[in-house]
């Protein structure tokens, strides 16, 4: 439930499904009263588009599934964006491959698989951990994996491109990736370090950030990376033992903690489990324009909850079972859905009257 030092009010509509739902993303709307959501379903392996209207009466609209198409093995990152005036999904799975989509955005109907890939030799021999597509310009997509390599795959009006990055040849996983600029990304993988890569100049990462994960006692590992278009020198990180944190790479070996036990700097005792997946948040209103922006976070432990720096976290949902994934809408910031691990999918509006559990 929210904070007692929260005031505002918000509906949660909880709504069961028939599997397991490990990621969700909402999809560009082309009306304000179609909502149309993407879902990566990990048995049988598939993607799934539902769609729930805004205008009903109904204060609990139902989720309704529009469309699926069968992927090769379970999802193992979900994302979507707009290109040339199409909505995309892209998928990547844990035998390797990258799946792009074309749906319709008035229907939610996935009209086509437009790419494929799953070369074991020239693509990823193991799961890919993360994908991100860089919308601004490029239309470039960054996968990293466990097998330790990098790759950008250029999708082309005619053509698809595959270049590889990095190889560490198993010595090095890599599990989250993110673009910062439109020749820049950051990946991340086990352990709390960071590295930040530059295509102008290739070889390797430009930069790195070194961290411990407590006092070099215990292990962890990176989940989730986001940078805000705003801010692209600063990174913030979600990870093993509850850590969230941002790295700047104007101070790069100095982290600012924001939540979690994870990290060597004093942290605020929030969550201790696993946090999967972090977001900048546009609704929640800055503290101050020196600190990092609003994080919001999901963990196995099951909350969902705003990060500010040296703030109290917000406190959303405390859920008696994990929290997979969540996404905020772009369009509509104050409108969150999460994906839980006993087959639900609920769906948050912030900033109503009155709070409303279905």
């Amino acid at each position: 439930m929210a904070d007692s030092g929260d005031r505002r009010r918000f509906i949660y509509n909880l709504h069961e499904q028939s599997k397991p739902v490990g990621a969700v993303r909402w999809l560009p709307s082309v009306s304000p009263f179609l909502r149309l959501a993407a879902m990566s379903v990990l048995s049988p392996p598939a993607i799934e588009i539902h769609s729930f209207s805004s205008q009903s009466p109904n204060p609990n609209p139902d989720l309704n599934l529009v469309s699926s198409y069968p992927l090769p093995s379970s999802a193992t990152s979900l994302t979507s964006f707009k290109s040339h005036n199409y909505t995309l999904i892209a998928a990547s799975t844990s035998t390797g491959s990258l799946h792009i989509f074309s749906v319709n955005p008035y229907d939610g109907k996935i009209e086509s698989q437009i790419i494929s890939i799953s070369d074991k030799d020239s693509f990823h021999c193991g799961p890919i951990q993360s994908i991100d597509v860089e919308t601004s310009s490029t239309g470039e997509c960054a996968t990293a994996g466990e097998d330790g390599r990098v790759n950008l795959v250029l999708i082309g009006e005619d053509k698809v491109e595959n270049f590889r990055v990095c190889e560490s040849d198993g010595l090095v996983a890599y599990t989250a990736v993110k673009w910062g600029s439109p020749v820049e990304f950051v990946t991340g993988g086990v352990g709390p370090g960071l590295q930040w890569w530059d295509k102008r100049r290739p070889g390797g990462p430009v930069a790195q950030f070194k961290g411990v994960w407590g006092h070099g006692t215990v292990t962890g590992m990176i989940h989730s990376l986001d940078i805000h278009p705003s801010r692209k020198h600063t990174c913030v990180v979600g990870g093993s033992s509850g850590a969230v944190y941002a790295w700047d790479l104007r101070w790069q070996q100095q982290a600012i903690t924001l939540a979690g036990t994870g990290l060597e700097a004093k942290s605020q005792p929030f969550s201790e489990s696993e946090v999967w997946e972090v977001k900048y948040d546009a609704f929640t209103p800055q503290v101050s324009s020196t600190k990092v922006l609003p994080v919001m976070m999901c963990s196995e432990d099951g909350f969902l909850a705003v990060l500010q720096q040296d703030e109290r976290p917000v406190q959303l949902l405390e859920e008696p079972c994990a929290i997979n994934s969540f996404d905020i809408d772009p369009q509509n910031p104050s409108d969150v859905i999460v994906a839980l691990e006993w087959e639900s999918v609920g769906i948050l509006s912030r900033g109503r009257e009155e709070t409303e559990m279905a």
